[in-house]
């Protein structure tokens, strides 16, 4: 049985017994997915999967004088990240990079600033007449004009407006940041 063996052992063995890899995979995935979720939401599951190709084809390389095979794992994420986002520059040269860095930190911080503001509006939103909050919403996250949401609910374009208006300024006076989204 491999899974009462330390992740050092356990590696090692997989030049003999390929499964012995499999116990690496149970303990490490979550960790490496939370990694890969928090710089890039939208491919962490791909990302995780090509985590463990590289990892499985280059165990050879591991070196213990260098570190333990959690920190061999996350440098490993760290290369297919990096790898990741120089495909999307590659395949996007039409969006323009804020630095010459890989890894799109202000990306993360952004996504920390959302988080840490999300709970106040939902409460905010949930707040508001379902009418306001429903015009809000088609506006804000699916990028209707307010003449589209206008159609979607029902009503005349200008009550719409004057609708959105007022949900606006409720959200604006209760929110825990100003317009930027920067923290008050």
């Amino acid at each position: 049985m491999t899974t009462g063996l330390d992740d050092e052992e356990l590696l090692g063995r997989t030049a003999r017994d390929p499964a012995s890899f499999e116990p690496l995979v149970e303990r490490h995935s979550t960790a490496l997915h939370g990694y890969f979720a928090r710089r890039a939401p939208g491919a962490a599951d791909d990302l995780l999967a090509e985590l463990w190709l590289q990892a499985y084809a280059t165990r050879r390389g591991f070196d213990p004088a260098r570190g333990s095979v959690r920190a061999w794992l996350f440098g490993v994420a760290r290369n297919v990240l990096s790898a990741h986002w120089r495909r999307v520059s590659a395949a996007r040269p039409d969006i323009p990079r804020a630095t010459g860095d890989d890894d799109p930190w202000e990306a993360v911080d952004d996504r920390l600033v959302a988080a840490a503001v999300a709970p106040r509006l939902r409460e905010l939103l949930a707040q508001l007449p379902s009418d306001e909050r429903e015009l809000l919403l088609l506006v804000a996250w699916e990028q209707l004009t307010p003449s589209e949401a206008a159609d979607v609910v029902g009503i005349p374009a200008a009550t719409a407006r004057t609708r959105l208006h007022r949900a606006r300024n409720r959200m604006r006076s209760g929110a825990p940041f100003d317009l930027t989204g920067d923290p008050t």
